[in-house]
């Protein structure tokens, strides 16, 4: 059941993210950022390939600053991943598709 990315807000964080079965990575990102834009497609992919075992969410700090305020994102991109509610491991910075299959080679 391969899927895609899903937009989050910080209304839709809580059951989307805290409540999934599945780990969750979510790729904190805004509109203005060039690295954000240069990894989305490559968590496309990932989300395309391991969506039955990761699930891939994307929240805009600009539209939703609570949520980024509540994890101290202080830079972006940062993907963080959830198991059972909780950051299990951070990922700060654009990286090619290889290096974050090996970040997240536990979780797929």
């Amino acid at each position: 059941m391969a899927g895609s990315t899903v937009v989050v807000t910080d209304n839709t964080f809580a059951s989307e993210v805290l409540k999934s079965e599945l780990p969750v990575l979510v790729d904190f990102w805004a509109e203005w950022c060039g690295p954000c834009k240069m990894v989305a497609p490559v968590l496309e992919e990932i989300a395309k390939e391991h969506g039955d075992k990761l699930r891939i969410v994307k929240l805009n700090i600009d539209e939703n600053p609570q949520t980024a305020r509540n994890y101290q994102i202080m830079s972006i991109p940062t993907m963080a991943v959830f198991v059972k509610g909780e950051v299990d491991k951070s990922i700060v910075g654009a990286k090619p598709k290889a290096a974050l299959l090996r970040d997240l080679s536990e979780y797929i």
